[in-house]
């Protein structure tokens, strides 16, 4: 668009509302460029992690939405200001005036601390070198904001050639809105992406995608892209846009940009989000690789392998909930429906509403015919409705339509990531918040290298990560105040202890712009996370209790163990008074006995002629010694607590002899029994009917 239209259109949206004010409609791009911070682009190292955040997490999508398992490659590439410029092709020229570099007042401070230091260096080293120790000796000052380039490749289904400039040109224009369970929690995407980098370096993105849709065939063309952003009308500005022959088949989506950043504050947070994200999709290969142009040492590489093929069901969309709806949503479903009549409205339009329940709400609303078009409702009576709706009790939405990730997989990218020593996973019933379903599932992890002492609670919403403005969210605080960890046997302050909670829902209930946390004013929601953390805890108490047993085993042995030298050497004091008796008596009918100084018969161990006879005989020829003895004592304690190890696993072992039907996926929304298939041990019920199956 050239400057006279841009111009034309800025002078079309603004009105003379008197007073000297004028009255500005901004499109939707102005708006979010000038409040970027409710979209995570706070600053620039926190711009640099939203912008690979979303690339990534689009890419996750657009694998799962044609069941492909994900393969995600993120690049990025760090460039200093004179790179970045060369780069570009820009030579930069020599500032003319330093001088306007400089704050005010800094120049002298530098000019005196100089001279300062050329007299020292001058006096103490006969010339100008000594400068260079000083300089090594200096604190090297942290890295300034600098440019990246930022790659994220992913083998999902792409986009259609057409569709590309609206889907990444145009904001609030996407394909993630209506009632269902998404990872987008904006509706920006990698539009704001582009904004980012269009305010800091003024480049284009660039799009290389080969789309095959859902069941379709391979694509036969890849589609390349470079595409800017009209901020003012937000609308996409093409720069490029080609066609050319897929001959390898590839599939996916690589889309590249270059914006300013500041990789030094956000490293730690965006190798925290690559292995968060590998825990909570252990199905997905996720490879990270850092280069940096001017420092090659500072170059890095993650990679999480994929640890599982099972990927969860794709999240269904469903209607709007009664208790969910408010005045905007009803006019907008009457907007759209096709419905002739109310209780048809009413009955196809919304969940949990039969005929019926229809024709009910008619009655307390007053509305005798029936066969009124839900187009004539007015505001009042929309109003009403809407009250009504909210009042009524109906049943909760069904959780079918969520995608957990589930507890096998939770499991495995616990393990897979953290090693840890116990994990045990729990999944709560689906709930309702607001007319909402939403599903909690949560696990605790005991032990690990990578787990700090204490607790470490790690937060997913809808499957993604959320990193910050952790204390204020609801799992941090049933986890620091709801869960009493010493019943289940757990120190909380001295365990290594991970808590994590994954909330799945079609509407996650965020607080603030920041969309980074969920308060623990939603009572459904604070109850769900509390159940399924008990269940895991109570999971855990068994293992626990066993671990405690041994170490208390273990230190008994240790504390008996400790006594062995004193006992074996009172034990050989003993037979060598045995021995030294038995060759000052010249009686052999009298007994030996190793309680000779004792005076009271009752308290001296006697021993048979032979047996005595035989120990001395050992002593003599030193199969008894004091090493021997040690050694036998050492055997004994060993036994005694194997015995009583074996004892108690026999106890526990004949608790559980009672077959009990195990399931491996929860029956919440699987009622049918008759394709179960039942062994004397469990009772399996498949998502599907098995045909064919034998069980040995």
């Amino acid at each position: 668009m050239s400057k006279n239209k841009q111009g034309r259109a800025s002078q079309s949206r603004k009105d003379h509302v008197g007073g000297g004010e004028v009255q500005v409609q901004k499109s939707p791009a102005e708006f979010f460029a000038e409040h970027q911070a409710i979209a995570g682009f706070d600053n620039a190292g926190k711009s640099l992690f939203t912008s690979l955040r979303e690339l990534v997490e689009n890419g996750l999508d657009a694998a799962e939405s044609i069941h492909q398992l994900p393969e995600i490659d993120i690049e990025i590439r760090e460039l200093t200001m004179h790179e970045f410029n060369v780069w570009r092709g820009d030579s930069p020229a020599k500032k003319v005036d330093p001088g306007l570099y400089v704050k005010k007042g800094e120049s002298r401070r530098k000019s005196n601390a100089a001279n300062a230091n050329g007299e020292k260096n001058m006096d103490d080293t006969g010339g100008e070198d000594g400068n260079a120790a000083d300089d090594k000796k200096k604190r090297r000052k942290a890295p300034q904001e600098a440019y990246f380039e930022l790659s994220v490749k992913d083998n999902g289904c792409g986009m259609s050639h057409n569709a590309i400039p609206n889907l990444l040109g145009r904001v609030l224009s996407g394909s993630k809105y209506g009632v269902r369970q998404t990872r987008g929690k904006f509706g920006l995407g990698s539009k704001m992406a582009l904004i980012w980098s269009k305010k800091s370096t003024g480049m284009p993105i660039e799009i290389t995608t080969s789309h095959r849709p859902r069941g379709g065939p391979p694509a036969d063309s890849i589609s390349y892209c470079k595409l800017d952003i009209d901020i003012h009308e937000n609308e996409p500005r093409i720069l490029k846009h080609t066609r050319s022959n897929n001959s390898e088949n590839w599939l996916g989506t690589r889309v590249q940009l270059m914006i300013a950043g500041n990789w030094t504050t956000y490293k730690s947070r965006i190798l925290q989000y690559l292995q968060q994200l590998a825990i909570i999709t252990p199905y997905a290969q996720l490879t990270f690789q850092y280069s940096n142009e001017s420092e090659p040492k500072r170059d890095m590489k993650v990679s999480y392998a994929r640890r599982s093929d099972q990927m969860p069901p794709p999240a269904k969309q469903v209607k709007h909930h009664p208790a969910s709806v408010n005045n905007l949503i009803i006019q907008q479903l009457i907007q759209q429906t096709k419905a002739k009549t109310l209780v048809k409205f009413l009955s196809s339009e919304l969940a949990s509403v039969s005929s019926v329940m229809a024709k009910k709400l008619l009655t307390e609303l007053h509305v005798e015919d029936e066969e009124m078009s839900p187009k004539s409702l007015s505001d009042k009576k929309i109003t009403r409705l809407v009250q009504v709706l909210r009042s009524v009790h109906f049943k909760n939405p069904d959780g079918s339509c969520l995608s957990p990730l589930g507890e096998y997989n939770l499991n495995l990218g616990i393990r897979k990531v953290l090693e840890p020593d116990y994990v045990a996973t729990a999944r709560d019933r689906p709930s309702a918040y607001e007319g909402h379903p939403f599903l909690v599932e949560a696990a605790v992890s005991l032990g690990g290298s990578q787990v700090k002492e204490g607790l470490t609670v790690v937060r997913f919403a809808n499957r993604i990560p959320l990193l910050f403005e952790g204390g204020a969210d609801v799992a941090t605080r049933v986890a620091q105040g709801k869960i009493k960890w010493s019943n289940y046997k757990i120190d909380h302050k001295r365990d290594r202890i991970g808590v994590f909670v994954s909330i799945v829902s079609t509407k996650i209930p965020f607080k603030g712009t920041s969309k980074e946390y969920i308060g623990d004013d939603a009572t459904e929601i604070q109850q769900s996370v509390k159940r399924a953390l008990q269940a895991c805890c109570q999971q855990l108490r068994v293992h626990l209790t066993k671990r405690n047993a041994l170490k208390e085993a273990k230190e008994r042995k240790s504390r008996l163990a400790k006594y062995i030298p004193d006992v074996s050497r009172s034990i050989m004091g003993i037979l060598n008074g045995m021995r030294k008796r038995q060759a000052e008596d010249d009686s052999a009918s009298e007994p030996i006995s190793s309680g000779a100084t004792s005076p009271s018969p009752k308290k001296r161990l006697k021993l048979a002629p032979a047996e005595a006879a035989d120990m001395i005989r050992k002593l003599e020829r030193n199969v008894i010694t004091q090493k021997t003895i040690d050694r036998a004592l050492r055997e004994a304690i060993d036994e005694q607590l194997e015995t009583q190890e074996v004892t108690a696993d026999t106890t526990k072992q004949g608790s559980l002899l009672v077959s009990k039907p195990l399931y491996l996926v929860p029956l919440y929304n699987m009622d049918d029994p008759s394709h179960d298939i039942k062994h004397p041990f469990f009772t399996f019920r498949p998502i599907k009917p098995v045909k064919d199956l034998t069980i040995l």
